[in-house]
């Protein structure tokens, strides 16, 4: 199983998937013309954390600002 799992679907039904091991992360870039969203997924300390990202869009998709931060509990060491 994936650490990390993500969907995107657009006007189409179909919904494309990706998934993200705890070494790899997930990146995702979800934008309109003049904004957007970057989503980051890492493992920090043994904690899934997720920080959110505005962006400028497709115009100007530079990283502008941290808008959120969410991080999971910490590991409790298996079974």
């Amino acid at each position: 199983m994936a650490r990390f799992y993500g969907e995107l679907r657009g006007k189409a039904t179909t919904t494309a998937t990706r998934e993200g091991s705890e070494k790899s992360g997930l990146w995702a870039h979800v934008r309109g013309w003049d904004v957007g969203v970057v989503v980051f997924c890492e493992v920090k300390d043994g904690r899934d954390v997720i920080k959110v990202y505005k962006t400028g869009g497709s115009n100007d998709p530079s990283i502008s600002q941290l808008i959120a931060v969410v991080e999971g509990p910490a590991e409790t060491g298996g079974d």
